[in-house]
């Protein structure tokens, strides 16, 4: 009985193994879907050089005098690092008047070559170098990248190193109950391990927004010996107004919490408080409404309660930091790491 953990040629093992099972090539290949022709083809492979034959190896052969000369190559390179902003054409246009000679499907070739096809890809390898070599960024540089780093807030795709080191907070309306009004639900989601908080509101005001991080986020936090750094909200009214006359603003400041706000004048919103909201309406509300009749605020939370408790601890995610863990699971090995992190510099 042949074994492998190739995906690719378990098909063909499997042929090989159910003809050897059945004692019975052709219903075998009948059942497999497989030629007689196939099945004495795959069998002289393994015969020959083992389970590993039964990769197919491509036949094309790279034709290296096709390739641009090395020095253009490297050329190309150093230019999307240093111009990671440029497209494909103006780097052909910059190089010629420097004397490189290299059509715009020259860059685009060697770009592929060398992981820098898109201009995220360009700006990670601006980013890596200038970490690797303390290089002194261009004007031009630090402007690309501080693009890129406000495309990201907005976006959703944020750098964040643990637990608490930035929150995401939103407003969504979630519909008119009869007898109780409009009903606005605020939003708390950790960047880091998409642990969420919610809870229900009459209205959209500054005084809720604070509600919610006081009533659930804070104490959260502080029960795993845990604080907030930063908070990532949009502009509106709820989140944004002067210190000394803005209840958020004033609780943010108070708890000495850093505030964030996504980009102006963008049709992007706070992606990551956003895609929750999609999960939490496929899942939660388009469900609960049909199933039940709800009279008061209180009734709702109790089952928006409950639905927290399984997305946040039975809920699997496949997001950058989860991998297919809970959001509670990544909270926790999130917050060891940030521990170890903590204890090695309280020894040094």
């Amino acid at each position: 009985m042949l074994h492998t953990n190739e995906k690719i040629i378990k098909n063909k093992v499997g042929l090989l193994n159910l003809a050897q099972e059945l004692d019975n090539v052709s219903k075998a290949c009948k059942v497999m879907g497989f030629s007689r022709e196939t099945f004495y083809r795959y069998k002289r492979a393994v015969e020959d050089g083992g389970v590993e034959a039964l990769v197919e190896k491509t036949r094309r052969k790279p034709n290296l005098q096709n390739r641009v000369d090395e020095a253009i190559e490297q050329a190309v390179v150093a230019s999307a690092i240093e111009y990671p902003a440029f497209g494909q054409l103006r780097t052909s246009n910059e190089l010629r008047k420097k004397g490189i000679f290299v059509s715009p499907s020259g860059v685009r070739s060697i770009w592929l070559r060398h992981d820098l096809a898109s201009k995220k890809m360009r700006l990670k390898a601006l980013e890596k170098r200038s970490a690797e070599e303390g290089v002194v960024l261009t004007e031009a540089q630090l402007a690309a990248l501080e693009k890129k780093k406000e495309d990201d807030v907005a976006c959703g795709e944020i750098e964040t190193h643990h637990p608490g080191y930035l929150g995401s907070q939103d407003t969504f309306y979630v519909g008119t109950l009869k007898g109780v009004g409009k009903v606005y639900q605020q939003t708390f989601v950790d960047t880091y391990s998409k642990v969420a908080e919610c809870k229900l509101y009459t209205s959209k005001t500054p005084i809720t927004s604070a509600d919610l991080l006081n009533d659930r986020v804070l104490p959260m936090f502080e029960s795993h010996g845990m604080g907030m750094l930063r908070m990532l909200t949009d502009r509106g009214t709820e989140y944004c107004g002067k210190v000394e006359q803005h209840d958020y603003e004033l609780f943010l400041y108070i708890n000495d919490i850093e505030h964030t706000k996504t980009k102006a004048y963008s049709p992007q919103t706070n992606g990551i408080c956003e895609r929750f909201h999609k999960t939490i309406l496929e899942e939660f509300y388009q469900t609960a409404f049909r199933k039940k009749i709800y009279t008061s605020l209180e009734e709702l939370q109790l089952d928006l309660d409950e639905w927290l408790r399984y997305y946040n601890n039975d809920r699997t995610h496949q997001g950058k930091k989860c991998c297919g863990r809970t959001p509670m699971q990544t909270f926790l090995e999130g917050k060891k790491i940030w521990q170890e992190k903590v204890d090695s510099l309280n020894l040094n």
